[in-house]
């Protein structure tokens, strides 16, 4: 991940399948990611370990970014930079 990655908001989540969420950034791009391994440490240890913790994720308007219940939560930066386009953009090109 470079430095200059831009910090943008997330303004929604849904988790898709195991550790797999998506993502509505404020800038109205909709990405995919498998969190799993960013769940490192022990802040995550219990959302690693219980599916259903996982599921417990939201978005906390006030820090821009997803969290959990426990606490634990994760730079958008990160966020924005680690995942994908929910549609990549070759195949929205190719539909038409």
């Amino acid at each position: 991940m470079s430095p200059m990655e831009p910090v943008v908001d997330v303004i929604e989540v849904a988790v898709l399948s195991r550790y797999v969420v998506q993502l509505v950034f404020e800038d109205g791009s909709v990405r995919v990611l498998d969190l799993e391994p960013l769940l490192i440490g022990p802040a995550f240890e219990g959302i690693r370990s219980d599916y259903e913790l996982f599921k417990g994720v939201a978005v906390d308007s006030e820090a821009g970014t997803i969290v959990w219940p426990s606490g634990a939560d994760l730079s958008p930066r990160t966020l924005y930079a680690e995942s994908k386009p929910a549609v990549p953009a070759s195949a929205e090109r190719s539909s038409g």
